[in-house]
Parts: structure tokens; C-alpha cells; sequence
């Protein structure tokens, strides 16, 4: 028994035909038949194109094209008026906690560079100096009053006080604006996009 291999016809774009002397014979192309009598060709001869789906509402939206229910922006900015109408004290408190405790780094922070540029400048040494001249038998030391341990628990000490001021007055504010914001309606605010 002699089994042949199947052939498979295979159809390749003109541009990957081979030319040249090896490429196989092919007849020309030629034009289609008429149509028969009576009937009209309603398209040209040619490849057939169809027209690309119209896009969804949600895209001409996104890409900012209007639709059908949607009108042309105006040309200018759009103002909106909006009203805050309510607080939240827990946010508040939240917030005002984590700023507090910013602010109470900065002021620690500032206190020990201004000890530390006084310190290099001599300020504490001709304080001293000047003491000892005033009054020649004490033995007075500023850095018994302004040393740089005591200037850093003192600001410590009054940065926390302070956390704990500003967490307390700012809630206490956010409930007393709702409380007058419920009598007369908040804060009005009006936004545009410029």
C-alpha cells in the first residue's frame, strides 16, 4: 500500500508570491463577469469596508465628547456652591492630634537648635562673666537655670501640654460648629475649576 501525503491549498498574499525565474506561473487577475440584464450593481467592484462600530455612551463621556443627553460645557469656569454642613469631632480630634504632635517637634526641635547657636555664639559664657563682676562672691552658673537638659524637658514638657490643648479646643470647636451650623446651615464654599 503506497500512502501519498494529503496536499493542503494554502492561499498567500501577493506581496509573499515569489518572482523572479522560479516562481510558479499564475494567470492574471481579471475583472468580474457583469451583472445579468435587469439587475444593477448597487456597490463599486472592490474589497467591502464597513463603517467602525459607534462608541458607547461611557467613552464619548470620557473622552468629553457630548451625547445626546448630555449638553456642550460652557466656555468658562464651572462654579459650584457647596456647604459644609457638619464636622465630624472624632476626625477632628484625629487630625488635630497629628498636628499637635508636629508642632511639638518642630518646637523641641527649635528650642535645642536656638540653645545650641546661643551656646556658640557665647551668650551663656558672657552672662556668666558679667555676673561674676556684678556680684564677685557668687558662685552663680546659668547653665544651673538654662542648661541644655533643662532646656529640652522644659520644651518637652510644653509641647505635650500643648497636644493636649489643641486636641481639646479643636473638638470642642468642631462640636460647637455643628451646633451652629444646624441653627444656620454651615459654612458656605464655592469652588470653581479654573
Amino acid at each position: 500500500m503506497s500512502s501519498t501525503p494529503p496536499t493542503v491549498a494554502t492561499s498567500m498574499p501577493a506581496s509573499a508570491v515569489p518572482t523572479g525565474p522560479m516562481a510558479p506561473s499564475r494567470p492574471a487577475p481579471t475583472a468580474p463577469p457583469p451583472p445579468p440584464p435587469g439587475l444593477a450593481r448597487t456597490a463599486p467592484p472592490g474589497p467591502v469596508t464597513t463603517a467602525p462600530p459607534p462608541r458607547p455612551v461611557e467613552q464619548q463621556r470620557l473622552n468629553g465628547a457630548p451625547t445626546a443627553t448630555q449638553a456642550p460645557a460652557p466656555s468658562g469656569p464651572r462654579k459650584v456652591r457647596l456647604t459644609v454642613a457638619r464636622l465630624d469631632p472624632w476626625s477632628v480630634l484625629k487630625l488635630s492630634f497629628l498636628l499637635s504632635v508636629a508642632l511639638g517637634i518642630g518646637l523641641v526641635t527649635a528650642s535645642l537648635i536656638l540653645w545650641e547657636v546661643l551656646n556658640g555664639m557665647g551668650v551663656f559664657g558672657k552672662i556668666n562673666s558679667m555676673v561674676r563682676e556684678i556680684s564677685p562672691g557668687g558662685g552663680f552658673d546659668v547653665y544651673t537655670y538654662v542648661g541644655m537638659s533643662r532646656v529640652v524637658s522644659l520644651s518637652t514638657f510644653i509641647a505635650v501640654i500643648n497636644v493636649v490643648i489643641i486636641m481639646a479646643l479643636s473638638t470642642l470647636g468642631a462640636v460647637l460648629y455643628n451646633l451652629a451650623g444646624s441653627l444656620v446651615g454651615g459654612l458656605q464654599v464655592t469652588l470653581s475649576d479654573d
